[in-house]
C-alpha cells in the first residue's frame, strides 16, 4: 500500500519529544493485557476466572469484578477504587474513551487509565481480589489505551497533541522511562473530540515497534523500540485506511485493522522497518461503525457500535481476510469494548449498560451464556469503557 507521504510529512513536522519533567507518582497505599493475542484464546472451556469492568465514572472511577466460572457465567465479586477520575471524549455517541485496550490484564496485574485525572492505577490481581500497588502520571493528557509485553508498558495519551509515554514495570511497578515520550502532533483540544482522538496503543508480538491507530488523521504510527524501551525520535507514519481504530495481530508480522469510517476491516503486514503495507482490499460487513476487535482461535470478532452487532472474520489458508458472519450475535445495547478468555467472548454494551457474555463455538458462532446487569450506562457524554480478563 502506498505511504502517505504529504500527511507523513506534515504530522512529522509537528513531532516533538515531551514529558522531560519526570510524573509524579502519587502516594497511594504502597504505591501502583491481555493475554498474547496471538493464541487469541481457544476454544477449549472448563477454566474459571474473572472479567473486570471499567465504570470510568467522573466522580471516581472504579473497577467491578466479576467471577467466572467454568461455563462462562459470571457473578459479582466486589468493586474496587483506582484512586482516579474518569473521563471522556467529546461528542462520543456511546463510547466516552473513543479507544480499545482502556483496561489490560498482564502477568498477573491489572492495569488501568483515569482519564480525568491523567494516571494509571495497578492493581495486582489474587482471584477475584485487587490490591492496588500504584497510581502513577501518564505522561500527558487523557490517557485512554495502554499495551504491555514482558516488562514494558507504554499508555496512549489522547489529550491535546497526544503521545505515548513509555514504563518498565518490575515487581508490580512502572517506573517511567527516559526518552521514551514521544508526542503525536495532533494538536486537538484536551479533552479532544472523540473522532480525533486517537484510539489504540499496541506492542507487536516481537517486541521491536509500538503503534497507535489514529482515527482522524486515517494513519498508524510506528515508533521503534530501543533496547532499554525507549522510542525512537520519529515515527514511521503508514496511510491505514478510512478511520483506523482498533487492530489486533493474527501473526507475527501481520495485523487486522478497524476501519469504523468505512464500516470495513482491512489486513496489514508490519515491515521490518516499521511500514504497514496492506494485504488485499478491505472487507466491508455492513454494519456500522466498527471499532473494538479480539480474537478467539482462528476467528476475529469486531463490535460495530452503530447497530449494537457482533460480526466475525477469519483469515483462510490461503491468508485472505474474509468475513463469516455480518450479524455474529446482535447486543441491542450499543456495542463497545470487548475482551475474550477461555474460549468466551465479552462484550460491553454501553447504552444498556450491561456486559454480555457468549461462548465460541468451533465454527467461530456465538451462543450467548450470561448477562450482567447495573453498570453505568452512556449518558450525558459519560459511561462505563474498559473491560478485561484473567
Amino acid at each position: 500500500m502506498k505511504r502517505s507521504v504529504a500527511l507523513a510529512a506534515a504530522l512529522l513536522a509537528g513531532l516533538t519529544s515531551v514529558g522531560s519533567t519526570p510524573g509524579t507518582a502519587l502516594a497511594d497505599g504502597g504505591g501502583p493485557g491481555h493475554h498474547d493475542d496471538r493464541k487469541g484464546g481457544e476454544y477449549h472451556h472448563g477454566d474459571e476466572g474473572a472479567l473486570f469492568v471499567q465504570t470510568n465514572k467522573a466522580e471516581g472511577n472504579t473497577i467491578k469484578v466479576y467471577d467466572r466460572d467454568e461455563d462462562g457465567r459470571l457473578t459479582k465479586a466486589g468493586e474496587y477504587e483506582t484512586g482516579g477520575l474518569g473521563g471522556f471524549t467529546i461528542g462520543a455517541p456511546l463510547d466516552a474513551l473513543a479507544s480499545q485496550g482502556s483496561l489490560i490484564y498482564h502477568k498477573g496485574l491489572l492495569f488501568a487509565v483515569n482519564a480525568g485525572s491523567n494516571t494509571v492505577t495497578v492493581f495486582r490481581v489474587e482471584g477475584t481480589k485487587l490490591h492496588k500497588l500504584q497510581v502513577i502520571w501518564s505522561g500527558g493528557l487523557l490517557p485512554v489505551s495502554i499495551a504491555a509485553r514482558g516488562d514494558l508498558v507504554y499508555v496512549l495519551n489522547a489529550g491535546g497533541e497526544g503521545s505515548v509515554q513509555g514504563f518498565e514495570l518490575h515487581k508490580g511497578r512502572l517506573s517511567r522511562i527516559e526518552d521514551a515520550n514521544r508526542s503525536l502532533g495532533l494538536h486537538n483540544g484536551n479533552p479532544p473530540a472523540f473522532g480525533t482522538a486517537p484510539a489504540q496503543v499496541k506492542i507487536d508480538p516481537d517486541s521491536e515497534f509500538v503503534l497507535v491507530s489514529t482515527k482522524g488523521a486515517n494513519v498508524m504510527f510506528s515508533y521503534e523500540i530501543g533496547r532499554h524501551g525507549e522510542l525512537a525520535s520519529n515515527p514511521v507514519i503508514s496511510d491505514a485506511g478510512n478511520t483506523p481504530f482498533g487492530f489486533t495481530f493474527d501473526t507475527e508480522d501481520s495485523l487486522l485493522v478497524t476501519e469504523s469510517g468505512a464500516n470495513a476491516v482491512s489486513r496489514f503486514e508490519l515491515e521490518d522497518d516499521g511500514t504497514l503495507d496492506q494485504v488485499g482490499p478491505s472487507v466491508p460487513n455492513e454494519q456500522q461503525a466498527p471499532c473494538w476487535i479480539q480474537r478467539v482461535g482462528d476467528y476475529f470478532f469486531v463490535a460495530n457500535a452503530g447497530t449494537s452487532t457482533i460480526s466475525s472474520y477469519r483469515v483462510n489458508d490461503d491468508g485472505k481476510l474474509e468475513l463469516v458472519k455480518a450479524v455474529a450475535a446482535d447486543t441491542g445495547g450499543g456495542s463497545i469494548d470487548m475482551t475474550t478468555s477461555d474460549g468466551f467472548l465479552y462484550v460491553q454494551n454501553a447504552t444498556a449498560g450491561n456486559v454480555q457474555g457468549y461462548e465460541v463455538n468451533e465454527d467461530g458462532s456465538l451462543k450467548l451464556v450470561t448477562t450482567v446487569e447495573g453498570l453505568p450506562k452512556f449518558e450525558n457524554g459519560i459511561g462505563m469503557e474498559g473491560i478485561a480478563a484473567s
